[in-house]
């Protein structure tokens, strides 16, 4: 099975000729090189001109893809008294107070997507760090996770909310959607998602701000964009 992935795989990279593609025309190759039998996930990645070692010039920040990522989140919310039962009202799939925060702790639970806590909730939340931070799920206000408003937070994740932060390498990794998508959907889901990271530049930030930007799905091979028209495009349709 390893020697046919192999091939497909060099297939699929020989298909990408050495220029910049337009969104569109990347989203097109990739569906076309496809040769898994499971939905790939499609990924956009930006290489960004700052230095995330300063404070400020960290990039972070949350955006609602109009088309969704093609699931449902699973969303666990940490409250106390009336917001738990909004919760619940709004579709959370686990909601808690002290014995949620307990469950997670003594048994490393995480079957969820994503974690809401209420203001109040945080001390004790605020255990948590080491089972919840290297999988990236702990709450944070910056993201809209730690909120009163967890009717609407909840709504967020489910309609396709996602984070994009940059790493210590300047990288910034977001699914934009499935291989099946159709392709204008996955390229209205990536301009929504450069848009948001333009916006999100830091005021630091010196020189060229998106480097580079790469289109791939999950066993596919990654596909360069024209920077230049990807934040052209950006701009234009949330102008």
């Amino acid at each position: 099975m390893a020697k046919k992935y192999s091939k497909n795989i060099a297939k699929a990279r020989a298909a990408v000729e050495a220029r910049p593609y337009h969104l569109a025309e990347a989203v097109s190759l990739l569906q076309k090189v496809k040769y898994c039998k499971f939905d790939e996930t499609v990924d956009l990645t930006l290489r960004l001109g700052v230095d995330t070692r300063h404070a400020d010039q960290m990039v972070r920040g949350t955006v609602v893809l109009p088309h969704g990522l093609g699931k449902t989140k699973t969303v666990a919310v940490i409250a106390s008294g009336d917001r738990q039962k909004e919760a619940t009202a709004a579709g959370a799939d686990f909601v808690g107070g002290d014995e949620l925060v307990e469950k997670i702790q003594k048994e490393n639970w995480t079957d969820f997507d994503a974690l809401i806590a209420t203001p109040d909730m945080m001390k004790s939340v605020g255990r948590l760090g080491k089972v919840l931070g290297p999988k990236g799920l702990m709450p944070n206000p910056k993201t809209g996770t730690v909120t009163m408003d967890v009717a609407q937070a909840i709504q967020e994740i489910k309609a396709g909310k996602v984070e994009f932060r940059a790493d210590k390498t300047s990288l910034v990794h977001v699914p934009v959607g499935k291989l099946s998508f159709p392709e204008q959907k996955l390229v209205d889901n990536a301009t929504t998602v450069i848009t948001s990271i333009l916006r999100a530049k830091p005021s630091a930030a010196k020189g060229k701000y998106i480097k580079s930007v790469t289109l791939s799905s999950t066993m596919g091979p990654g596909v360069p964009l024209d920077t230049t028209i990807a934040e052209a495009a950006a701009k234009a349709a949330h102008a």
